[in-house]
């Protein structure tokens, strides 16, 4: 069950719709996760209210165009899953939202069962429901 964050500049929320169905459809694709299990935060900025910072970090050009992509997920997929995920998301954040794949950032965080407790105060991976 992943939980995803998605900040993306000057986005409104048919932007901020495609980026999340493009980072959807790429989990469900690469690492299996099932297509009911969508739990997205999405925020767009406005660059006066709230705004993103971004360089040219290893030679790579972003713009205004930047999208900040945060994936937390239980550990477990391999370094060829979490490259497949990251190539997809790309190409589909292009397809649906328009955004240049140079312009997608993506990070993992990974924990364990233990760390999701996905309502009623239960660690359902840990305890199964009564």
């Amino acid at each position: 069950m992943p939980l995803v964050r998605i900040d993306a500049l000057g986005a409104d929320p048919g932007r901020l719709d495609a980026l999340s169905r493009a980072v959807h459809e790429a989990l469900v694709e690469t690492i299996g996760i099932p297509d009911d299990d969508r739990f997205h935060i999405l925020t767009g900025h406005d660059g006066a209210h709230g705004t993103l910072r971004y360089g040219d970090y290893l030679g790579i050009h972003r713009d205004e165009g930047i999208v900040y992509v945060g994936i937390t997920m239980r550990s477990g997929r391999t370094p060829a899953q979490k490259q497949a995920m990251y190539r997809r998301i790309a190409e589909l954040a292009h397809a649906y939202a328009g955004t240049e794949p140079r312009n997608v950032f993506v990070t993992v965080t990974e924990n364990e069962p233990i760390d999701w407790s996905l309502g009623h105060g239960v660690a359902q991976y840990v305890t199964p429901p009564a």
